[in-house]
């Protein structure tokens, strides 16, 4: 044994096909909902952007819940495009109304998610934050608005749960049986410099654990940033900027929380997807063969024996049409 095996404790709460899950925070929160949709779970993804910063994350879901809209002063225009600071710079528009019914839009749609949801996955990146020095007000994305413009400062663990712990509050009541899964990127921000960032992570990972011993029984702790370190603890496991994980690493660590979160049900089924979305994925040389035309009408028969359990009309649907 050359590597130091860690597997995290099965949870003893279990998502199911019938889940709703939001998942929000860092690229690695896209990465993990991304598998989740792939997979066929009702998988609501990073509806404000990509937010890195847990102040912003739990601000964004409290605007969500009580449907508050960005104020006057979180506008901004760069380039003659308006962004909004609250906000990943994906949001954009040629003119402030149109960004202005994009935001309604996605906090209304992000609201309405929320309040369905059975799970909420909150992926964490970094513990650094930027503060508009006219306004004092903690921004989101900066959205490449000149340095002078922020003041640049590291949330403390403190600061973090007492943050959580007012969205919480309002969460609970908005939705009171939703469970919560906490994770530490594992991409690290280099950017910061190695050592800070190893501060900021040390504070974002002490943050977790105090929300996770405050609320045991709806807050547990997936550790996809310990599995990265010390399970794949290899240069061959990182893309080529080699900061971020690979598909290999990707896939590893997702195959980690269907482990220790999926239900044997959901379990089975991926087994079964597998298979059927590999043939979905199937380029024919011939698509008017025989041949393939038989193909299309098996994979058609088992996609119908999984419509029971998720929906597939979709796939059906785009394999009807290749039908002779």
């Amino acid at each position: 044994m050359f590597r130091t095996d860690f597997t995290p404790v099965p949870s003893e709460k279990k998502i199911s096909l019938t889940s709703a899950i939001f998942s929000i925070g860092s690229c690695f929160a896209q990465v993990m909902g991304n598998k989740l949709q792939e997979n066929k779970f009702q998988s609501y993804i990073n509806p404000f952007g990509i937010i890195y910063n847990p102040a912003s994350i739990f601000r964004l879901s409290h605007n969500a819940i009580n449907c508050f809209y960005p104020s006057e002063h979180t506008y901004l225009v760069n380039k003659g495009i308006h962004f909004n600071y609250l906000f990943h710079s994906s949001f954009s528009a040629t003119s402030k109304e149109k960004l202005q019914h994009q935001l309604e839009q996605v906090i209304v749609s992000a609201g309405e998610s929320l309040k369905k949801a059975n799970w909420l996955i909150v992926t964490l990146g970094t513990a650094f934050c930027y503060e508009n020095k006219e306004t004092g007000q903690l921004v989101t994305n900066c959205h490449k608005m000149p340095a002078a413009t922020f003041n640049r400062r590291m949330l403390t663990v403190e600061e973090i749960v007492r943050r959580f712990d007012q969205v919480f509050f309002a969460l609970n009541a908005y939705n009171p049986d939703l469970n919560y899964i906490f994770t530490v990127s594992p991409v690290r921000h280099t950017k910061n410099t190695i050592e800070k960032d190893s501060v900021s992570k040390a504070v974002l990972r002490l943050a977790c654990e105090e929300i996770v011993q405050k609320y045991p029984h709806c807050v547990q702790y997936f550790p996809s940033y310990e599995i990265m370190m010390d399970d794949l603890r290899d240069y061959r496991f990182y893309q080529s900027d080699l900061i971020h994980p690979n598909d290999i690493a990707e896939d590893y660590i997702w195959q980690k929380f269907v482990d220790t979160y999926l239900d044997e049900e959901s379990k089975n089924f991926l087994k079964d997807w597998k298979k059927v979305s590999k043939a979905l994925k199937h380029k024919p040389f011939f698509p008017d063969s025989s041949e393939y035309q038989s193909f299309i009408h098996k994979t058609i028969a088992r996609l119908q024996s999984l419509n029971s359990k998720v929906n597939v009309s979709n796939e059906i649907q785009m394999l009807r049409q290749q039908l002779l």
